[in-house]
């Protein structure tokens, strides 16, 4: 398993604390949850899961995709 080191500011650093013992967690429980929560995949994980999906939808990936793309534009606002 990878270690990181990361910087935060003393507050930001006691907000965690204080979060994780409220949840009954440890710090990096915390994070790895955050992550899951936030969608962080590999580019491999992400990847099978849209072949996933497109398979059960019963999509071509060309219409996949531009389904992708005109929900992307439409969730920021474009």
């Amino acid at each position: 398993m990878a270690r990181l080191t990361i910087t935060l500011s003393d507050g930001q650093h006691r907000a965690l604390k204080e979060a994780a013992a409220r949840r009954g967690k440890t710090i990096g429980e915390l994070i790895e949850e955050s992550l899951r929560a936030y969608g962080i995949k590999t580019s491999r994980r992400a990847a099978e899961l849209v072949a996933l999906a497109r398979k059960r939808a019963g999509l071509e990936e060309e219409t996949a995709l531009e389904m992708a793309a005109r929900e992307t534009r439409q969730d920021r606002g474009r």
